[in-house]
C-alpha cells in the first residue's frame, strides 16, 4: 500500500466510528508559525511531513469572478486590496486578521444584479493568481500556484482534500454579516434568491473540482463559519430553510463519488449538529474550545453517528507549557476511543505556537494515541 492509502485507510475508519492503526491527525497553520518553524528546521519544512500528518486541504479558486486582485492603496505593510468578492480588505503588518473595509453589494436590490463567473472555468483549477480564500488570512499572498500545482506534490503520499463554501460563509463575504442578518429579516425573499443562486453555484464548482481532481481527491471540506462564541449566528430554524438544503446537497454529491466529508464551522453550532447527523455528514470541525466545545463531552452524546475533527485547545498551545499541553493531549485522546476523532487544533496553529510545543503536542499522539488506547 502507498502511504497516502495507509493514511486514508486511518481516516475512513475514524469516521466510520472504528479503531485503526492509531489516532489520525491533521492540521492549518497560520503563516506566522511557518516562518518560525522554518527558521528552526530549514527553509523547506513542511508541516505535513514533518510531523507525518494524514491528511492535506487544497483549496481551488471559488471567487465569484476571476481577476487579479486591485490594490487601492499600499503603505509599507499596510495595503488595501479589491477582490473577485468585491470586498475591500485591509491588511495591517502582523496583525493576524484582515479588516473587511467594504462590499461591493450594500443595497437588497443588488443581489440580483451580481454577476459570477462560470464555475467550471478551468483558471479555478489550472492557472495561478489571487483569490480570495487562499490570499486574504494572517498574511496577504499574492500570484499563488494554481490549484492542479499545489496538490500534485502530495498526490500518492498524503490523502488530498478540495473544498467549497456553504452557502453563507459564501454570502457574508459579497455583501458582509450585518447585510445578511439584517436582510434575512427585512428582505428574506430577495435573500433567498441570492442564496439560491449562490448554493447552485457552489454545486457546480464542486462538480467541476471532482473532474479536475481526476479521481485523486479522497474527500472534501465544506467551509462554513455559521456561528460565534455562544451560539449560532443567526437561529437554527433560518439555517435549516435557507441553507441547510443546499449543504444536504453538497454532502450528497461527494458521497456519491465516495468522498469523505467534513464540515468546518468555527464557534458554537450544538444547535445544529443533529441536523448535520440528519444529513448525513461525516465529521464536523474545529471544535473551538473558547466557545465551549468539549469533544470529550460531545463523542458520549453523538458516538457512532457523527465523528469530529479538532478540539485541542488553541490556548494551551499557545502557553507553550509542557505540562498543559500533555494534560490536554491525554484528555482529548478519551475521544477517540472506538474511532469517531481526528487530532487537530480547534481552528489552526497560531503565530504564538512556538514549533517545539506543537511537536511536543504530536509526540504525546504518537507515545499514547496508538491503538488499543492507553490513555
Amino acid at each position: 500500500m502507498t502511504s497516502a492509502m495507509i493514511k486514508l485507510d486511518r481516516i475512513r475508519k475514524a469516521l466510520a466510528h472504528q479503531e485503526g492503526d492509531r489516532v489520525p491527525a491533521g492540521e492549518f497553520f497560520w503563516t506566522g508559525f511557518m516562518k518560525r518553524a522554518r527558521a528552526k528546521w530549514g527553509a523547506d519544512f513542511d508541516p505535513y511531513r514533518h510531523f507525518d500528518l494524514d491528511y492535506v486541504v487544497v483549496n481551488p479558486n471559488v471567487d465569484p469572478r476571476l481577476r487579479p486582485f486591485e490594490v487601492l492603496q499600499q503603505s509599507g505593510d499596510d495595503i488595501l486590496v479589491k477582490t473577485g468578492f468585491g470586498a475591500t480588505i485591509r491588511r495591517s503588518g502582523d496583525k493576524p486578521m484582515p479588516h473587511y473595509e467594504s462590499f461591493s453589494v450594500t443595497v437588497p436590490e443588488q443581489m440580483a444584479d451580481f454577476g459570477f463567473d462560470d464555475p467550471a472555468d478551468p483558471r479555478r483549477f489550472f492557472e495561478g493568481g489571487d483569490d480570495q480564500i487562499n490570499c486574504v488570512g494572517d498574511t496577504l499572498a499574492r500570484n499563488i500556484p494554481s490549484w492542479e500545482e499545489r496538490l500534485k506534490p502530495y498526490q500518492g503520499e498524503f490523502p488530498v482534500f478540495g473544498s467549497v463554501c456553504e452557502p453563507y460563509e459564501y454570502l457574508w463575504r459579497v455583501i458582509g454579516t450585518e447585510n445578511a442578518l439584517f436582510w434575512m429579516a427585512s428582505d428574506p425573499e430577495a435573500l433567498q434568491a441570492f442564496v439560491d443562486r449562490i448554493g447552485s453555484f457552489m454545486l457546480e464548482l464542486a462538480r467541476a473540482q471532482i473532474r479536475a481532481g481526476q479521481g485523486r481527491l479522497s474527500g472534501m471540506y465544506i467551509w462554513g463559519d455559521v456561528a460565534y462564541g455562544h451560539g449560532m449566528l443567526f437561529g437554527a430554524p433560518r439555517w435549516r430553510a435557507l441553507f441547510k438544503p443546499y449543504v444536504k446537497a453538497l454532502i450528497d454529491l461527494f458521497h456519491t463519488h465516495e468522498l469523505l466529508v467534513i464540515y468546518h464551522g468555527c464557534g458554537n453550532a450544538k444547535e445544529i449538529l443533529d441536523d448535520m447527523v440528519e444529513i448525513h455528514l461525516d465529521a464536523y470541525n474545529p471544535l473551538e474550545a473558547k466557545a465551549g466545545m468539549n469533544v470529550v463531552e460531545l463523542k458520549k452524546q453523538f458516538a457512532g453517528r457523527l465523528a469530529f475533527v479538532g478540539n485541542i485547545d488553541m490556548r494551551v498551545l499557545e502557553s507553550n507549557d509542557p505540562v498543559a499541553i500533555r494534560r490536554e493531549i491525554l484528555y482529548k485522546l478519551q475521544a477517540a476511543r472506538g474511532g469517531g476523532w481526528i487530532f487537530q487544533s480547534d481552528h489552526s496553529v497560531s503565530s504564538d505556537v512556538a514549533p517545539e510545543s506543537y511537536a511536543l503536542a504530536i509526540q504525546t499522539l504518537r507515545e499514547h494515541g496508538n491503538y488499543p488506547l492507553k490513555v
